[in-house]
């Protein structure tokens, strides 16, 4: 996503958190990084709206002074479908990391909750204390199991 100079500074501080664009199809997804001077912007939501949507309002909140500003800038081609884009500001180095309630919850007590969804790093932990507690393999060959070795070639 593209934006004009004037607004960049609006974006980066958190102020300018949507975009009205005019295209004929969306040129951007949800969950999309695109790269805005030295951070990113990431595309939080894409929605349809129709022209009566546009209002002094949304202007304001998209960074212009009426909704007319708007209505010119937002015009990119020949499309005629309208989009509110909302986003939020990245910057350089930053790094997030998306997380649901349900996950929060089981960070908070010393005992992980048994749920249908669990975090990633619990169940690599779960899986490490499993390997860790579990009685090590039989080597060689009494048992019948060999371990994968290098073969070096005889000349």
């Amino acid at each position: 996503m593209v934006f004009t100079k004037r607004l960049r500074d609006g974006i980066r501080n958190g102020r300018i958190r949507c975009s009205v664009r005019i295209w004929t199809r969306p040129h951007v997804k949800v969950g999309g990084r695109y790269r805005m001077d030295e951070g990113q912007i990431v595309v939080d939501s894409i929605a349809s709206i129709e022209l009566t949507d546009m209002t002094h309002d949304l202007a304001r909140e998209s960074g212009f002074n009426s909704a007319e500003d708007l209505l010119q800038t937002a015009k990119h081609g020949s499309g005629d479908n309208i989009y509110l884009i909302r986003f939020h500001y990245l910057r350089l180095g930053a790094w997030e990391v998306q997380r649901d309630s349900s996950t929060l919850d089981e960070d908070r007590t010393d005992e992980p909750k048994t749920s249908e969804r669990q975090s990633r790093s619990h169940k690599t932990s779960t899986l490490l204390q499993r390997i860790r507690n579990s009685s090590p393999l039989p080597r060689g060959g009494k048992d019948g199991l060999t371990t994968r070795r290098s073969r070096r070639r005889k000349d």
